[in-house]
């Protein structure tokens, strides 16, 4: 990239359930002041009634989940050949500003090893939850800089990147698959960049209004380790998280369901093995997130 203007695609998924809010965020992606060169919906196990002119919609018979649905997306926005950077974007989000296409190009056209950038999820308030902030011990959530993992609510992601990384991790359905994709990413050579000045405007909600959230979570935590962490690393970041998740969970059932998942975790496989290089464990670690945490 650099040579010729990036050409920017959308993909969103949608459950179907949400059609009155997929619409409003599609009328906020045609607003923008450079338009993209794609749109592609993806129903995750749906019908796509009453999509507008010019948005390719995917009908899926099942719900592969987000990761699932994600390469679905990739891979169709890959067919069409004209598209050099995708953003995903949750299908109840909302883009408040009309530069946000325009914003991305930029930065894409200036840095050829930008791989991720996140965006600032804000609520109606304009507020940003404590946990929309991709750093460990960040309050301030306008604080823009490279990062080691990055929001699933609002990205852009490099096509050459998602070649080079193989995409999203269809095994892992939802949760923490953005941090699996930042990790490939990051051991590849590529930057993760948090740009708050790109806003998804999101409904503020807590992950766990979703049921198989604390099973999930914990069984793609032991995922995660398996598949990238230097051996020395994996009991040290998995003793962590156990020592952290007792700390924080107040529900009983909750915590019944995180233990259910990291034995599933240890038991089954989400995917091939292949260890980070040390120096990109070294490189987390300056950026203020060493992978035991």
């Amino acid at each position: 990239m650099g040579v010729t203007r990036p050409k920017v695609g959308v993909a969103v998924l949608t459950m179907g359930d949400r059609m009155p809010e997929l619409r409003a965020l599609l009328d906020s992606v045609a607003k923008q002041d450079e338009p993209t060169a794609r749109i592609v919906v993806v129903g995750n196990g749906c019908a796509l009634p009453g999509l507008p002119d010019g948005v390719v919609g995917v009908e899926l018979v099942e719900n592969l989940g987000v990761s699932g649905g994600r390469n679905v997306a990739w891979r169709r926005l890959r067919e069409f050949g004209d598209v050099d950077v995708l953003v995903d974007l949750d299908d109840d989000g909302l883009l408040v500003d009309a530069d946000v296409v325009r914003r991305i190009a930029d930065l894409h056209e200036a840095e050829d090893r930008l791989g991720i950038v996140s965006f600032r999820i804000a609520d109606e308030t304009g507020e940003t939850q404590r946990r929309h902030i991709p750093r460990l011990r960040a309050k301030d959530p306008m604080r823009r800089g490279l990062v080691t993992t990055f929001l699933g609510g609002g990205h852009s992601l490099s096509m050459e990147m998602l070649e080079q990384t193989g995409g999203w991790p269809d095994a892992f359905f939802f949760t923490h698959e953005e941090t699996d994709l930042a990790w490939r990413a990051l051991d590849a050579g590529w930057d993760v960049l948090y740009e708050p000045q790109l806003v998804l405007q999101h409904p503020r909600t807590s992950p766990a209004r979703h049921a198989v959230y604390h099973r999930m979570t914990a069984r793609n935590r032991v995922w995660l380790a398996k598949r990238h962490l230097p051996a020395p690393l994996v009991p040290a970041y998995l003793g962590v998280w156990i020592v952290l998740t007792v700390a924080r969970t107040r529900s009983a059932a909750g915590l019944r369901a995180w233990f259910d998942g990291f034995a599933e975790g240890v038991r089954t496989s989400g995917g091939p093995r292949k260890p980070m290089r040390w120096r990109t464990v070294v490189r987390m670690a300056r950026l203020g997130r060493p992978p035991v945490i």
